[in-house]
């Protein structure tokens, strides 16, 4: 009976630091899914024609993770930012770790910092 006792009091000791984590919402274990995200982005940018419209792109990459949208020169650009790249580990994404595509009046004219430079 002492034994017994004394077995139950070990573990007791011993096991009260163990956490055992099944399920769970996977938020801090999305490495691999912000990865996938990037990969897939750049995969289908390298595919991208000028003259495209904004809801082709849409249809293509889904929602961006930023937007912009302003008048220049008589003319509506949108600016929509993808992430395909990693620039700091802070569980954030930000526009220095995505692309952005240049529409004009609706349709592609660019992309990439330079030309978001030239706006």
């Amino acid at each position: 009976m002492l034994a017994k006792v004394f077995v139950a009091a070990a573990l007791a000791v011993t096991l009260s630091g163990c956490v055992v984590a099944v399920g769970g919402n996977h938020e801090f274990d999305d490495d691999s899914n912000w990865k996938k995200t990037q990969s897939q982005n750049q995969q289908q940018i390298n595919k991208l024609t000028l003259d495209m419209t904004a809801e082709e792109i849409r249809t293509l990459l889904g929602t961006p993770d930023f937007t912009e949208s302003f008048v220049k020169e008589s003319d509506t650009v949108q600016v929509l930012f993808y992430r395909t790249h990693h620039h700091k580990s802070d569980g954030k994404t930000t526009k220095e770790e995505c692309t952005p595509l240049i529409f004009k009046q609706g349709r592609l004219t660019g992309w990439g910092d330079k030309a978001y430079q030239y706006l």
